[in-house]
C-alpha cells in the first residue's frame, strides 16, 4: 500500500516563500514519478509540475514556471516543492501524487496514487 504524506503548507504574505514536503512509503521511492498539483475552490485540479523517477527530469506548468521548483531526495523517500514569489493566486490545496506508468504527467489521471493535500494561504 502506497502512501503519500504532505506537509509544510501554511499561511504566508504575498512575495513569501514555502516548502512543500511529499514522504512516500509502500514502494520503491525511485520507480514513482513524483507530481503536484494544486486545487482552489471551484476550480480544477490544476498541473503544477513533476519530476522523473531517477534522472530528475522536471517540468512545470506554465503559472508557475520560473517561481517554483521540485527535487527529490531518494535517501529520504521526499520529493519537495520550492514555492517563491508566491502571490494569492497560489493559494489552493496542494497534492502530492505518485505515478509508476509513463502517462501523461501533466493530468491528475496521470497519477494512481495521491496524497492528502495542504493547504497553502497567501494572504497579507
Amino acid at each position: 500500500q502506497v502512501q503519500l504524506i504532505e506537509s509544510g503548507g501554511g499561511l504566508v504574505q504575498p512575495g513569501g516563500s514555502l516548502r512543500l514536503s511529499c514522504v512516500v512509503s509502500g514502494r520503491t521511492f525511485n520507480s514513482l514519478r513524483m507530481g503536484w498539483f494544486r486545487q482552489a475552490p471551484g476550480l480544477e485540479r490544476e498541473f503544477v509540475g513533476t519530476i522523473s523517477h531517477t534522472a530528475g527530469r522536471t517540468y512545470y506548468g506554465e503559472s508557475v514556471k520560473g517561481r517554483f521548483t521540485i527535487s527529490r531526495d531518494p535517501a529520504k523517500n521526499t520529493v519537495y516543492l520550492q514555492m517563491d514569489s508566491l502571490s494569492p493566486e497560489d493559494t489552493a490545496v496542494y497534492y502530492c501524487a505518485g505515478t509508476t506508468y509513463g502517462g501523461s504527467y501533466n493530468r491528475p489521471g496521470g497519477y494512481e496514487y495521491w496524497g492528502q493535500g495542504t493547504q497553502v494561504t497567501v494572504s497579507s
